[in-house]
């Protein structure tokens, strides 16, 4: 059989087109069924509510249901094993936190690489600590706090989710750095730490934002800095612990990975979608009040932000000695 040059070229350019074209259909058609956010922490805290409203936004842009779906236990590890695993289609997202970066120097017999086997989407948030004490401690200042600490050296305890949390690990930074001696007392989760430390049988806690800031507001604890690098603002008045303890820095992230695989059409379609999402003022209020600040950028952007919090925080845990639970 011969072909006419024209249909010859027409076969041809069709035949080149073939690899692309179902690329192109499948981001045309994703999502075509609901998608699962697994969040490695239980329901109603800070890294669940991020999770929810990230989802919201991509349910109401997409046109499908994205839907929460909470495994918690082993610091986060439980829920990212099951999206480590899970096909790489685009339906099944992992909400990246930063214990997500502790647990690489963390945890030694884990069944996935977060780093290779999760790749990043965006990183929808910085996350601040906050410093607090219980106010019976007689200080208002960090320098007035490391004073006190150096001269009650082991006297004092802060309260943490657990070890190698990210309020342990904060801490211990902090300890390294201004040379004061502080004991951990590790609880399991923050909720019951902030319990005893407004009930004055701990001293103080680097804790999440969204579990002292009504305390703080109430007077029933008081905020001595926050760790990020810059002040917040929905605590203006309160200084940064670098104020006063020249580069130190313990914030934390929020941003959605999915596995490994997935195609880069589909990374590409959420990464613009939660962008826009980020650039919503009513979804920046929300982060602004979990003590957060809106970042977003690109997927490159939070695969740099991920491996420099895995390299910080190794250096911590193998300066302090921090073991798993």
């Amino acid at each position: 059989m011969k072909f006419s040059r024209r249909t010859f070229l027409h076969l041809a350019m069709s035949a080149t087109a073939l690899p692309t074209m179902p690329r192109i259909a499948r981001a045309q058609a994703y999502p075509s069924r609901p998608v699962r956010i697994i969040v490695g922490f239980p329901a109603g805290g800070a890294t669940d509510i991020q999770a929810r409203l990230m989802g919201q936004w991509l349910s109401d842009r997409l046109g499908q249901q994205f839907i929460v779906e909470n495994r918690p236990g082993a610091s986060g590890n439980i829920g990212t094993e099951a999206v480590a695993k899970a096909p790489a289609d685009g339906y099944t997202l992992l909400q990246v936190v930063t214990p997500h970066a502790i647990n690489a120097a963390l945890y030694t017999n884990l069944n996935f690489d977060f780093v290779r086997d999760i790749a990043p989407v965006v990183c929808a948030a910085r996350l601040a600590y906050v410093v607090v004490v219980h106010p019976s401690v007689p200080v208002t200042t960090i320098p007035e706090f490391i004073a006190y600490a150096k001269a009650n050296p082991g006297k004092i305890n802060y309260g943490s989710a657990g070890s190698g949390t990210p309020q342990n690990i904060a801490c211990e930074l902090f300890k390294m750095m201004a040379d004061v001696n502080l004991v951990h007392v590790p609880y399991r989760g923050g909720a019951p730490a902030t319990t005893d430390l407004v009930g004055g049988h701990i001293q103080v806690i680097f804790s999440p934002m969204s579990e002292s800031i009504e305390h703080i507001k109430a007077g029933k604890l008081r905020a001595l800095a926050v760790t990020t690098a810059s002040r917040l603002d929905v605590l203006p008045d309160v200084p940064t612990v670098a104020d006063f303890v020249p580069g130190y820095e313990a914030s934390g992230f929020a941003g959605i990975g999915v596995p490994r695989n997935t195609p880069t059409e589909i990374i590409t379609m959420l990464n613009k979608e939660l962008n826009a999402g980020l650039a919503d003022s009513k979804v920046q209020a929300r982060i602004v009040e979990l003590g957060g600040t809106v970042l977003g950028g690109s997927p490159a952007e939070f695969g740099a932000i991920i491996s420099e919090a895995t390299e910080k925080w190794a250096r911590v845990i193998k300066f302090a000695g921090i073991k798993a639970d």
